[in-house]
Formats: structure tokens, C-alpha cells, sequence
């Protein structure tokens, strides 16, 4: 499978959506990575149920929807019905993970499960099998435009070496702070998916720096 880039619709233009939502369409890019944010498991809040409604309308590719909210379980069945096709969960947020996994896949969508900067990779080795991708944060969750964590190489390296030893099929997402400057090493260490948010709504071009990043990781 070749690896794969999800621009991060938080550092899209919230006034141009619908035009920035086109251009991922029509980019080399593979998924729409959406933060949702509640206030209380992150210091921010983002995107309620309506805007991601209004994102599927328009969004040919898979929908990648990355929870940083407290008490997930309560809105699986909602984040499938208005279009999530991976719907990630904090570790940090989940008293019962095992269930909250099964109960994503039983709506219907692959699960994920994200780590905060702290939170070591040895937590999930009785779960790894259960999950379908797991998003390590090289950030602090929250905001986006941080500067990349470095310990995460390592992290990246522990996980694929959990994942091997375990026999799963997990993906290795990257959230924060990805670049042209360490995509290759990420991948390197043993990423699938690396999300990427300023970098590339920021650019002057934003395909051409989604066609590149992607031409460097493949």
C-alpha cells in the first residue's frame, strides 16, 4: 500500500471551505483528516456535527474524523451517520477502549486510536489487534501550527514494533508539526498516514505542496 497524505481541514479557510474542500478533491491527497474538539478533553473547540455534515456533501475521499472530546461512546452512531469512515478516539478519553473500539466497527467504520505526546505506546498491547490505525500526536492536541515533538520518531519506531510482533494489520498516523522536512523520516521510522494542516493550506500552492510531499513519501 503506498503511504498516504490527510491535509487537516482545521487550517483550511473556514470563510473559503467548500473551495479548499475542492482542492483536496482534486489533489494527490488521499483522506480529509477533520479535528473535532470539545473545549474540555482540549483547550479549543472546532467543528460541530453540522460543518462536517456540510463537508461530506462535498468530499470524494475518505473521511478521516479524529475525536479530541471526552465521552466518545455517546456519539459513535452520530459521527456515522453525517459521513466519518474512520472515527479515532483518544486513548486518554476512554475508561473502556476494548468496547469503544467494537462499537465503532459495529457501526460500520474503521477504528482508531490516538495518543497524547505522554502517553506510551505500551498501553495498547492488548489491544492492537482490535484497532485499524493509530494516531500518534506529534503535537499537544488542541491547536494547530505547533512545532513537531522529536521524541515521536521513537514512539513511531516502539508502535510498528508492537504492531509486527502483535501479527495486526494497524496503520501509523502522524498528527502536528509534519513537513517536507521530516515526512521522510516519519515514514522512515514506520508511518503509513501523515496529516498534514498548515503546511499545506498555508502554502502559496497548496496541491503542488500536497503533489510534493506525497511524491517524497512514496
Amino acid at each position: 500500500m503506498s503511504n498516504l497524505i490527510a491535509p487537516s481541514v482545521l487550517a483550511a479557510d473556514f470563510a473559503n471551505l467548500q473551495r479548499d474542500i475542492e482542492m483536496v478533491n482534486n489533489s494527490d491527497a488521499d483522506w480529509f483528516h477533520i479535528d473535532v474538539m470539545d473545549g474540555v478533553f482540549v483547550p479549543n473547540i472546532s467543528f460541530g456535527m453540522p460543518v462536517i455534515s456540510a463537508i461530506k456533501k462535498h468530499a470524494k475521499k475518505t473521511m478521516d474524523v479524529h475525536l479530541m472530546i471526552v465521552n466518545p461512546d455517546q456519539y459513535i452512531s452520530t459521527f456515522k451517520n453525517i459521513g466519518a469512515d474512520i472515527l479515532t478516539v483518544h486513548y486518554e478519553a476512554c475508561t473502556h477502549l476494548h468496547r469503544t473500539l467494537q462499537a465503532i466497527k459495529a457501526a460500520g467504520m474503521k477504528a482508531g486510536v490516538a495518543l497524547n505526546p505522554h502517553t506510551p505506546v505500551a498501553v495498547l498491547e492488548d489491544v492492537i489487534k482490535d484497532i485499524d490505525m493509530v494516531c500518534i500526536m506529534s503535537v499537544n492536541p488542541g491547536f494547530g501550527g505547533q512545532s513537531f515533538i522529536e521524541n515521536t520518531y521513537k514512539k513511531v519506531q516502539q508502535l510498528k514494533n508492537l504492531i509486527e510482533f502483535s501479527g495486526a494489520d494497524t496503520l501509523i498516523e502522524i498528527d502536528g508539526g509534519v513537513t517536507d522536512k521530516n515526512a521522510n523520516e516519519l515514514i522512515e521510522a514506520g508511518a503509513n498516514v501523515l496529516v498534514a494542516g498548515s503546511y499545506v493550506f498555508g502554502a502559496e500552492d497548496p496541491t503542488s505542496t500536497i503533489a510534493e510531499l506525497k511524491a517524497l513519501i512514496n
